[in-house]
């Protein structure tokens, strides 16, 4: 599509280059931010600038933060015998909203895929073996797609040699949903990591 204007175009471009947004909702957010107040736009593109300038990798969880290390690492109330692993940030935020887990986290940023040319070396690993010396569990908490299982396995196979608990997090059928509607893995699953009521 031809636009009246260049800087619409890369906008639209730009936009479009972000994960789960495609051309139609670029131009969409385009002329939304055409239609809104100059101070709007100045604010998008500081905040843009700050979150790049600002926000890093926290040297013991490998989490986004701005203080190194970050306010979850650096809390005393933390129980530092259990670590939770996770494949992306978004993943502790998904955690910390149950309320549940009070140990620290290790952030993997991604997962195993040898299709992709990714691994061990490309993940997170080295350091988390490096910072479980006085852990006493670790909780593989990885999606469960197939390079989850896998990294899930390869994980477990470094870490049980050095006499740590490792636990994974439970899957299986989520609450609402039917049986009927599940698939086969999930249905195997689920009857894999029943528990006694």
């Amino acid at each position: 599509m031809q636009y009246t204007s260049e800087a619409i175009e890369k906008m639209v471009e730009i936009f479009s280059a972000l994960p789960t947004i495609g051309r139609k909702t670029a131009q969409r957010l385009t002329f939304y931010l055409l239609r809104e107040p100059a101070d709007f736009s100045r604010n998008f593109a500081d905040t843009l600038i700050d979150l790049k300038e600002k926000v890093h990798y926290c040297s013991k969880c490998f989490n986004y933060t701005e203080n190194d290390p970050c306010p979850i690492c650096s809390s005393a109330k933390r129980d530092n015998k259990i670590i939770c692993v996770v494949e992306e940030p978004n993943d502790v935020l998904a955690i910390e909203k149950t309320s549940e887990f009070f140990g620290y986290y290790h952030v993997l940023h991604g997962v195993l895929n040898p299709l992709d040319g990714v691994t061990p070396e490309d993940l997170k690993v080295k350091e988390l073996l490096q910072r479980i010396d006085h852990t006493e569990e670790v909780i593989l908490a990885l999606n469960s797609s197939v390079e989850g299982e896998a990294t899930t396995q390869y994980l477990s196979r470094l870490i049980k040699p050095l006499g740590i608990k490792v636990s994974r997090i439970a899957s299986g059928i989520p609450i609402g949903s039917s049986l009927e509607f599940s698939d086969e893995a999930t249905l195997s699953r689920a009857m894999e990591c029943r528990i006694a009521i």
